[in-house]
């Protein structure tokens, strides 16, 4: 029998628990009716409350008694009438969307879809009570010590981002305690944190974290969501990566990870799904938003009842409607405010800049952001597109974002095959993409550098496969993309051919360091640095498994090594992470340019040359004389001059230093010989260096 609930207040939205008792508050414009139901560790139902109040289009209502660790659930009563783009349904137990922890995920049946599986679509509403195979939201404590955390505050010219997911991280890492592995608690541990630092990272960007959910048809196929990109709490960290428990645990344990990555001098980065939800199009079950507020939360056709698709998931999060966009910013601030995260990675951001059909970079959830004393301080990035018409977004975005640059990594990946058309696009990639990011008040660190990222190949199979090998994923392989850029160099995935096997090396050396001395912000995929494959899988999303974990125990050490010289050296050269754009040319009191483009020959490259197709070498000299940053107490920066040779013909060459720089070039790094100690080598200047095909080599200058 219900019982009607005191009054409580409207907000703040969510369960919201004062020591004494909880708070409830739900926001529904056309609901009729509330219902909070209240159930015990085994699952049993143990009260019902009516939820009377309604303020401002929120339905409130406090329970004496109820604290830290209830599980809980709402039942929404409305029309169903999904021509008119209602969905009410009080047979579905819905998830909070303002829960701040969820257990559990949704047993896949006919209980948890709103209509009547087997008639005519979606025409009539089911009556199958979806509670038993339905997750709960979990009332916390939100308290925490602290203690004295400190944000890192990284600047953007500083920052290496290392993008990674907590679970494949430490699932096989052998200095983790077993009981750690895959879990917040792993991520922290001793031996996780002593590789990042080592490795000279200055920000973990963690793949989603939000509470998300296994699709049906993955379930059906002994598969797993282990990307995360289906989220259906964007206020509970995802339980299944906790080791203590999902009755709040997971919330202190995720904090203490935070904590302790602070700790160590790194910042962490969510990588963020608001485009859409895990409920799926108009034939998706009923898990919370759509059987709460389907017309509110959702972009819907015309017809109201199908779903407005730009994400390529079956639905679009209406970002238009006001609840909608302040649930997204109150999620977002909640993160950073309790859970002190550094910053976001925004999947799709296209999608939340579609105010009506096309992408506008002025709508609201910029402008919103843009004000907000909170959000407007931590990183933004935005992945720059979505499926929809119009929606390759890179350089478009405003002020305060970063990107995630596809034409960085395009370029530098045809470039490095020998596929490139010419090496003018590839001078703007090197230097920051100034065609992308100057124009509209942006600084280089807008430009987020990668060759890699989770989606795709990694870096190792990138140079190992021509086409995607997906057959694990049970969809003929017909799933990932079939624009691949890579290049097996002769054998189609593993080879006993030391030749090859040392060209592959050599390629993976020329990717990595050409990101590492590029304008903008460099990005990292996890395991690249000690050659992890996923055995041509490019869309690992399903493989919760060795395909994704990364293999310590087979580490590519001297890959590690060079990866970390390269890290090093980056954060040692300012001239490397210039805050500014350069100009090409001689500054006030100088005598020389900031930045010069050099043939084989020595000579600097003409106009004729930049349009000349075919040429696959590079000269890019970077004047340290010439930085026109300052420090934080207005002193001029000075670095060396470094000259970095980018050679990708499939033949061995000579290359002419440039004089005027000094007497010497010294070596730092070359990848043809990665164990070589930085200035073993010396050449005079005017001299040639013989450079080996398919190589990159830095040099700085002496004298």
């Amino acid at each position: 029998m219900s019982r009607a609930a005191w009054p409580g207040h409207n907000v703040p939205l969510g369960a919201t628990w004062d020591g004494e008792g909880t708070n409830f508050a739900l926001f529904s414009e056309h609901a009729e009716a509330v219902e909070l139901e209240l159930y015990g560790r085994q699952g049993e139902l143990m009260a019902t409350y009516d939820l009377l109040e309604r303020t401002d289009l929120h339905w409130h209502g406090y329970v004496y008694g109820v604290g830290p660790g209830q599980h809980y659930g709402y039942r929404v009563r409305g029309r169903y009438e999904p021509h008119n783009g209602l969905r009410f349904n009080p047979s579905k137990l819905l998830i909070d969307p303002y829960a701040k922890a969820i257990t559990g995920g949704p047993q896949w049946g006919p209980e948890v879809f709103g209509y009547r599986l087997g008639e005519a679509e979606d025409g009539a509403p089911s009556d199958l009570d979806s509670a038993p195979c339905m997750p709960r939201s979990v009332v916390i404590d939100p308290n925490f010590p602290w203690g004295e955390d400190v944000r890192p505050n990284t600047s953007w010219a500083d920052t290496v981002i290392y993008e990674t997911h907590v679970r494949g991280f430490t699932m096989r890492h052998p200095d983790v305690p077993p009981s750690l592995r895959g879990t917040y608690a792993g991520l922290a541990h001793p031996a996780a944190i002593e590789h990042l630092t080592r490795l000279g990272v200055t920000a973990v960007e963690l793949m989603p974290v939000h509470h998300f959910v296994d699709p049906a048809h993955l379930v059906e196929k002994g598969l797993r969501n282990y990307w995360g990109y289906d989220s259906i709490g964007y206020f509970a960290p995802e339980a299944r990566f906790s080791s203590v428990g999902a009755r709040g645990g997971q919330v202190r344990e995720f904090k203490a990870m935070v904590r302790a990555l602070h700790r160590a001098g790194l910042e962490v980065i969510l990588d963020v799904v608001y485009n859409h939800t895990a409920e799926g199009n108009h034939l998706g079950p009923t898990l919370s938003f759509r059987g709460i507020d389907n017309s509110a939360y959702y972009k819907l056709d015309d017809d109201r009842r199908h779903y407005w698709d730009v994400t390529g998931t079956g639905n679009t999060l209406n970002v238009r409607q006001p609840q909608t966009l302040q649930m997204i910013m109150d999620s977002l601030r909640y993160w950073v405010i309790e859970m002190h995260v550094d910053g976001f990675r925004f999947d799709l951001a296209a999608a939340l800049a579609r105010q009506f059909y096309d992408v506008d970079r002025l709508s609201a959830f910029f402008d919103i952001i843009h004000q907000d004393p909170v959000l407007s301080q931590v990183k933004l990035i935005a992945e720059p597109w979505d499926v929809g018409p119009g929606g390759y977004q890179v350089g478009n975005f405003p002020v305060r974002w970063a990107e995630w640059n596809g034409r960085y990594r395009d370029t530098l990946r045809d470039y490095w095959r020998g596929q490139a058309a010419g090496v003018s696009d590839v001078a703007y990639r090197l230097t920051g993409s100034s065609d992308l990011y100057q124009e509209d008040g942006r600084r280089p660190w807008a430009s987020v550098n990668f060759v890699t990222a989770h989606d795709g190949f990694t870096l190792r199979d990138l140079v190992s496969y021509n086409e995607k090998h997906n057959q694990a994923n049970g969809e003929d392989n017909r799933d990932g993309t079939d624009d691949n850029r890579s290049w097996n160099h002769g054998v189609e995935g593993p080879t006993d051919d030391a030749e090859i096997i040392e060209l592959r090396a050599r390629q993976q050396r020329n990717l990595l360091a050409t990101v590492f001395i590029s304008q903008g912000c460099p990005m990292l995929l996890s395991g690249d640095e000690i050659g992890r494959t996923q055995q041509g899988n490019n869309n690992a999303y399903c493989q919760d498994n060795e395909i994704s974990w990364l293999d310590w125990e087979h580490a590519d050490g001297g890959l590690r090594r060079f990866t970390e010289r390269l890290i090093a050296l980056r954060h040692a050269h300012p001239v490397l992470r210039r805050q500014r754009f350069f100009t090409g040319e001689v500054g006030r009191g100088h005598k020389r340019k900031d930045i010069a483009w050099f043939r084989r020959n020595g000579r600097e490259m003409t106009n004729r040359d930049w349009t000349a197709g075919e040429r696959q070498s590079l000269g890019m000299l970077l004047n340290g004389e010439m930085i026109p940053d300052r420090g934080s107490r207005g002193e001029r920066i000075v670095d060396d001059t470094l000259l970095v040779l980018l050679h990708a013909h499939h033949e061995d060459t000579l290359w002419q230093l440039p004089s005027g720089w000094g007497a010497q070039w010294e070596v730092l790094v070359d990848t043809a010989q990665p164990d070589e100690a930085a200035g073993v080598r010396t050449i005079d200047a005017g001299a040639a260096l013989p450079v080996t095909a398919r190589s990159l080599v830095i040099l700085r200058s002496r004298g």
